[in-house]
Formats: structure tokens, C-alpha cells, sequence
């Protein structure tokens, strides 16, 4: 397979709804080169632009969306191959969930994404802190996160090969871990319902950990962090000390194999309920069925309810 490079890149403009763009400019704003680009679309039916009556490839705002999220799977060690199965999965078991107005918003979105990039191309600490308060003024957090700043901290993420880069996301991956953790510790309160959150082995970045846990928790539930590398078969004597209401495990990466056996055994040693959280919850939802393992998924703004749903018993499992 023909490999995909990263250049340094301009900040582009927001791109519209409407548009269609050429293949270079698709390459520019996602770093991908073409060649890549026409694999990933002839070998993999991954992409599917429109055609001139010439020939050439368009591609739509979807498009350019897809292949980030080709990326993102890619960087989470997912082979090519299989990322169409993965994102089709995805898509179905989002799509009944996905709010009307997100297509709406995304223009605004898009704006306050592009000014970020900004603020952190020129490491502009004091100007990131002020949009950072502006988007909490202007959206729930489950959209300023989801939809605003963990997309450009993804981006960031899979474009570290140029000089700068990698300097580039940690500062905005510093920055954020520390505003999410300063809200998931405001956010307990005097809460006496507690769940425990942890990262299935392997999973990775302490940011998407923090946020999970800032989504799931809220005034009348309390959320308790382990550290990323918690050892899994130590799970049951952590839960024993802490008597959690209920375990959530999380996971942005698709499920092992050997995951669906793994959980069957926790689940038999644990003293309280057990969860999946993220991506891993979707995908491993159907190996998952007739289990009492429930799948809270990766919607930000239904992963509270499910796991509310979940502690009452009355979300199905």
C-alpha cells in the first residue's frame, strides 16, 4: 500500500458544506498525498468523490471528514483494510443518535476550530485560554469537546512529522489535560454516588481518558479516574477498596479478540456492575450481546443517560 505522507501545511480555510475541492487541495488540508488518496478509494472503496465529465476527482466536506477519520484509525494501529468495516459500524450505530442541528453547527464549528489552530501555531497561551472560555460560553461541553477541540487535537496528533509539530500538539495536549482535569475534580462535588473510569491496556492518551470522564459524570454522580497503564487483572482488588457503583472501562482503539473473554472473566470477579466506554463499545457491541456487560458507546451527549440507564437497570445489556 502505497504510504501516506504529511507535509506542512498552511492553515486552510473552513472549508464549506457546499464545496467541492480537488484532489491537491484535499491532500493540503489533510495531508494525504493523492496517490494515497486513489488507493484508499480504488482498492478499498474507503472514499468515493464525484467525477468531472473529465475524470477528475472532487471531494465534498464528507469526504474530507472520512479521511481524518481513515487517519485516526491508522494511528490507532488499525490496518487499512479493515477501517471500512470499522467505520461503517460506526456510522450505522451513531447515526440514529446524531442531533439535526450538528449540520448546522458545524460551520460555526469549523470557525472556532480554525481559530485555534491559530492560537496554537503561534503558542499564543493567553489567546487559546480566551477561546477556550469563549466556546464553554457558546456550547454544552459535550460539543465544545467532541465537536470543537478533540478534532483539532486529533489532527494535530496524526501530523507530527514536520518541524514544529510534535511541539505544536503537546502544547495544546498539555493545555487541555489541564483544563479537563481542573473541571472532572469541580465536577464531583459532594456527590456520594462514585464510578470508577479506567483505560483498557494499550489505549494510550490521558485526554480522551479526562474527557470521557467529564461526559459520564455530572451533579449526581461522582467519577473517579485510574491512571493510565492501571494493570487489568488488578481491577477487581481496586473496585474491592473503592466500591465503586459501577466500572467503566474505556477505549478509543478497536476491540482484541481475546477482549469479549477477558471481560467475561473481570466481570465474574468484580463486586459491582462493569461498562464499555468509547469507540472499543460500539465495535464490540454485538460480541457483547446476551452478556451483563453494558455499552454505554462514544456519543457524548448519550453516554451519560445510557450509564444512568445502566445503574437504575434499565438499559438493556
Amino acid at each position: 500500500m502505497p504510504e501516506f505522507s504529511v507535509a506542512s501545511v498552511s492553515v486552510p480555510a473552513v472549508p464549506r458544506e457546499e464545496e467541492l475541492y480537488p484532489i491537491r487541495e484535499v491532500s493540503r488540508l489533510t495531508g494525504v498525498n493523492p496517490v494515497t488518496l486513489r488507493a484508499w478509494e480504488r482498492r478499498y472503496g474507503l472514499i468515493q468523490p464525484t467525477r468531472t465529465d473529465s475524470g477528475h476527482r472532487l471531494y465534498s466536506l464528507a469526504d474530507i471528514d472520512a479521511v481524518r477519520s481513515i487517519l485516526a484509525w491508522i494511528e490507532r494501529g488499525v490496518a487499512v483494510s479493515k477501517v471500512g468495516k470499522i467505520l461503517a459500524r460506526s456510522s450505522t450505530a451513531k447515526a440514529p443518535s446524531t442531533p439535526t442541528y450538528d449540520d448546522v453547527a458545524a460551520g460555526e464549528w469549523g470557525e472556532w476550530q480554525a481559530q485555534l489552530r491559530r492560537a496554537v501555531a503561534a503558542f499564543d497561551e493567553t489567546g487559546l485560554e480566551r477561546l477556550y472560555g469563549q466556546v464553554f460560553s457558546s456550547y454544552p461541553l459535550a460539543v465544545v469537546f467532541q465537536d470543537v477541540l478533540l478534532p483539532v487535537w486529533q489532527e494535530l496528533l496524526l501530523r507530527q512529522d514536520g518541524f514544529g509539530q510534535t511541539s505544536e500538539w503537546l502544547f495544546l495536549d498539555t493545555f487541555l489535560r489541564g483544563r479537563a482535569l481542573q473541571r472532572l475534580q469541580l465536577s464531583r462535588g459532594q456527590s456520594e454516588e462514585r464510578v470508577l473510569l479506567a483505560a483498557l491496556p494499550g489505549h494510550g492518551h490521558e485526554l480522551e481518558l479526562l474527557v470521557t470522564g467529564l461526559l459520564l459524570a455530572g451533579s449526581d454522580l461522582a467519577v473517579s479516574l485510574l491512571g493510565i497503564g492501571q494493570p487489568f487483572d488488578e481491577l477487581p482488588l481496586v473496585c474491592e477498596k473503592i466500591q465503586p457503583q459501577a466500572l467503566v472501562l474505556f477505549s478509543n482503539r478497536p476491540p482484541e479478540a481475546e477482549l469479549p473473554r477477558q471481560l467475561g472473566r473481570l466481570v465474574l470477579a468484580l463486586d459491582c456492575p462493569l461498562a464499555l466506554a468509547g469507540e472499543v463499545a460500539e465495535l464490540a457491541e454485538e460480541s457483547l450481546q446476551g452478556t451483563p456487560i453494558a455499552c454505554l458507546g462514544s456519543e457524548g451527549r448519550l453516554m451519560p443517560r445510557r450509564l444512568r440507564q445502566f445503574l437504575a437497570g434499565h438499559l438493556d445489556t
